[in-house]
């Protein structure tokens, strides 16, 4: 497949976790290249590729609901020098088209799109990172293709039903049948009310308040979050948070034999600290680093702090190709 090839920069962390950046090797992580894979169903998955060349070990980075690659911002800039990065957006998320099929839209459909992504993007074996939803992703995935998975980045989710430990209650689980009631029957009015719900602004002072440490987050790494999930359609992010809902991989964890390295954060309410916990007491030989200062969106909360983490596991615990 020939890829399309584009000019990037990316955003310098302005707080006291600043990375350190260095002009003469901007060069090499530059060039973003970008085309679709076509996944078992034929549905076309949009991907892209930055860093190194082939043979520089592989990451794929697997996002969270309604995400399309904001969370990734510093820890993809701080490994393109010595690494090559592959990004996927799911199935009616960023600029991957509405899948024909909401009732083709699994935790394991996310799966054999990322495998598809390999395939498109000649990447044989990979290390899969997943934050938040992308967690279940990258465990489905390793059901899927062990062979194909070299390690696994497990940042801020869970193993099962995230909805059942959201805040600490079942609230959101209870509500989602009434909520998939509602879309499925007013798709047009719930889709305009979803577009004018909040104000941007607002809906930043509001996620700041609920979740966001507002003293490590800025604001214009967060709203393209918001900006993103705006767009999507809420057919499918309903269907997503079902698919999340419905998934389990808990009997995958103790068959896990690739290097594992788990990232939660002590204030993380969305998935807490404790399912990650759980999967390094199953997952044998896994590693967990918390970041005491973090809350769901860690990465870009402790950029640095994060990225070195990821990175001195990459060195001691992944081979070279």
């Amino acid at each position: 497949m020939k890829l399309r090839e584009e000019r990037t920069t990316s955003g310098a962390a302005r707080n006291s976790d600043d990375l350190k950046r260095d002009p003469a090797s901007r060069s090499s992580r530059g060039k973003r290249r970008s085309g679709f894979a076509v996944s078992r169903d034929g549905a076309a998955i949009f991907f892209e590729v930055l860093g190194q060349p082939q043979p520089a070990p592989t990451l794929i980075l697997c996002d969270g609901l309604g995400c399309d690659g904001y969370v990734w911002k510093y820890l993809q800039w701080a490994l393109a020098d010595r690494y090559r990065i592959v990004h996927l957006h799911y199935r009616g998320h960023g600029q991957t088209p509405l899948p024909a099929d909401f009732g083709r839209v699994t935790v394991a459909d996310f799966a054999t799109d990322v495998l598809a992504v390999m395939d498109a993007s000649e990447t044989e074996r990979a290390v899969v990172c997943g934050h938040s939803l992308g967690v279940q992703v990258a465990l489905e995935t390793y059901r899927q293709g062990r062979e194909r998975c070299a390690g696994l980045v497990l940042i801020c989710g869970s193993y099962r039903n995230p909805l059942s430990t959201f805040k600490g209650k079942q609230t959101l689980g209870d509500m989602l049948p009434l909520i998939q009631t509602a879309v499925s029957r007013v798709p047009r009015l719930v889709g305009a009310f979803w577009k004018r719900l909040l104000p941007l602004d607002l809906s930043y002072q509001i996620a700041q308040r609920v979740e966001l440490n507002g003293e490590l987050v800025h604001r214009e790494d967060f709203v393209p979050y918001l900006e993103g999930l705006s767009r999507m359609d809420p057919r499918m992010f309903v269907a997503t948070m079902a698919a999340a809902a419905q998934h389990d991989a808990q009997d995958v964890l103790a068959e896990i034999v690739v290097p594992t390295l788990l990232v939660t954060a002590r204030h993380d309410s969305f998935t807490p600290m404790t399912l990650s916990e759980e999967m390094r007491d199953k997952i044998p030989g896994a590693e967990l680093h918390v970041v005491e200062a973090g809350t769901h969106t860690a990465p870009i909360e402790r950029p640095s702090e994060v990225s070195q983490v990821v990175q001195s596991f990459l060195e001691r615990r992944i081979a070279a190709p």
